[in-house]
């Protein structure tokens, strides 16, 4: 069973995927611009920005994650986006071991885990301070479908410094995060049961065959495959693969 909320870090959500018993089962995770802090069974892990659909399967009862609003991460967590795209990595690998180790007990004690997460989430954002507006407002630009030069321009950057601001914070050139924030709104317009070509034209695309090359490329299915799946499912279950649940390491 897979539930998500707004968690109380600004931007942020917690998710949580429970099974009866820790058997294997194959999940799909699509391209959001986003990284999350995984508990799974014990194990702390970091999921990186994807560019692609990221399928895995893992024995694993009880998941917990804090989905990270995009560029948030590296900030809080002390870990390069780039240095992470397309990657699920243990948490031990990327900090000092102990200290990793530590934190990973102190959430796999909590009656709740996904709320210890939550927690320790907050308690980083007290210590590293509130969001760069400037990224912020890249990620809102892009995702509402502004061009990249447009939004350099509006941001007084240059399009080479948007460039390796949006490597360092989202993991990838602004050209690739406009792509993945376009798909993911059309895949929204599709879970919500809009046609494909409609969807395509209010997501941005230029006709409903660049929203189909788009999806085969980016998920790995098509928009009308997605639209069936998605029928009668919430927005992040597995039938079809969820959109941005980072279930898998």
């Amino acid at each position: 069973m897979y539930e998500e909320r707004p968690a109380r870090l600004d931007g942020a959500v917690l998710w949580t995927r429970t099974a009866p018993a820790p058997v294997v089962s194959a999940a799909t995770v699509l391209p959001d611009g986003c990284m999350d802090l995984i508990w799974a069974d014990g194990r702390l892990l970091v999921a990186g920005p994807d560019t692609r659909a990221h399928r895995s399967a893992e024995a694993v009862a009880r998941y917990a994650g804090l989905r990270f609003a995009p560029g948030d991460a590296p900030r809080l967590l002390g870990v390069p986006a780039a240095a992470l795209r397309d990657r699920r990595v243990d948490l031990a690998d990327l900090w000092d071991a102990a200290r990793a180790r530590r934190l990973a007990g102190r959430i796999g004690a909590a009656p709740d885990p996904a709320a210890a997460l939550e927690a320790y989430g907050l308690r980083r954002a007290a210590d590293a301070g509130p969001p760069d507006p400037l990224l912020r407002a890249v990620a809102a630009r892009l995702g509402a479908g502004r061009p990249v030069a447009e939004t350099a321009d509006a941001l007084g950057l240059g399009v080479r410094r948007l460039h390796r601001l949006s490597l360092d914070a989202f993991g990838y050139g602004p050209q690739t995060l406009a792509r993945v924030l376009r798909l993911q709104r059309a895949l929204a317009l599709l879970r919500a049961g809009v046609p494909p070509g409609r969807a395509a034209a209010r997501a941005g695309y230029a006709d409903q065959a660049h929203l189909t090359r788009d999806t085969r490329a980016l998920a790995g299915t098509t928009p009308g495959a997605y639209a069936r799946g998605s029928a009668g499912t919430s927005a992040k279950s597995e039938t079809p693969p969820p959109s941005g649940s980072r279930t898998t390491a």
